[in-house]
């Protein structure tokens, strides 16, 4: 479905019962992933986002890294309940978007440029929450529900390892969609009078 951006934004949500059914073909899942990474902007045009697309089985295999994870950190009565979450939540999707940054792209950018190099980092995770704005906007536009996860950094390695990713790409989130089984909640919002100050 096609909308204006201020619609799509006023529609992206969260949502945590979803479904392994898409709307679309994979292949427009990756062009607008493709299209994200081209024109998301970046410090300096540093490209410091790194994307990985999880469909079918390899989707199923982060999740069950995730609980495996868990499984050895939590007593049995929580995790009990962190995996009905993770089954019915996000493993029951049809994806997952995993966000990376490049570090040694940042380092570069530090040595390049040292009387900004403390801001590279903070600019870095800027980028990165760009991308996932962007692509969770664009998901939901599709006709999928997503959310935003952070199992970051229990799973890093273990993620690296599996998909054999470079050890320089640092694990920032964690996006599963899918088909939405219900609707998301109510968002309270507080008065827009005390978050902008116009003046002039």
């Amino acid at each position: 479905m096609k909308r204006t951006f201020e619609q799509a934004l006023a529609n992206r949500r969260s949502y945590y019962l979803i479904e392994n059914e898409s709307p679309v073909p994979d292949e427009e899942i990756v062009r607008i992933i493709h299209e994200a990474i081209k024109h998301v902007p970046s410090a300096y045009n540093s490209q410091t986002t790194r994307i990985v697309l999880l469909l079918k089985d390899e989707h199923k295999k982060l999740w069950n890294i995730v609980k495996k994870v868990l499984k050895n950190m939590l007593t049995e009565e929580v995790f009990a309940n962190s995996e009905k979450k993770i089954d019915t939540s996000f493993a029951s999707g049809h994806g997952t978007v995993l966000f990376f940054e490049d570090t040694s792209v940042v380092g570069k950018f530090m040595e390049a440029y040292p009387l900004y190099s403390n801001n590279f980092k903070t600019w870095s995770q800027h980028t990165s929450a760009m991308h996932q704005f962007v692509i969770w906007t664009m998901l939901e536009d599709l006709g999928f529900g997503a959310s935003l996860q952070h199992y970051n950094p229990l799973i890093d390695e273990e993620v690296k390892h599996t998909w054999h990713l470079p050890k320089e790409w640092t694990l920032i989130a964690q996006m599963p969609f899918g088909m939405p089984l219900s609707s998301p909640g109510k968002k309270e919002m507080k008065p827009i009078e005390e978050r902008v100050k116009v003046f002039g």
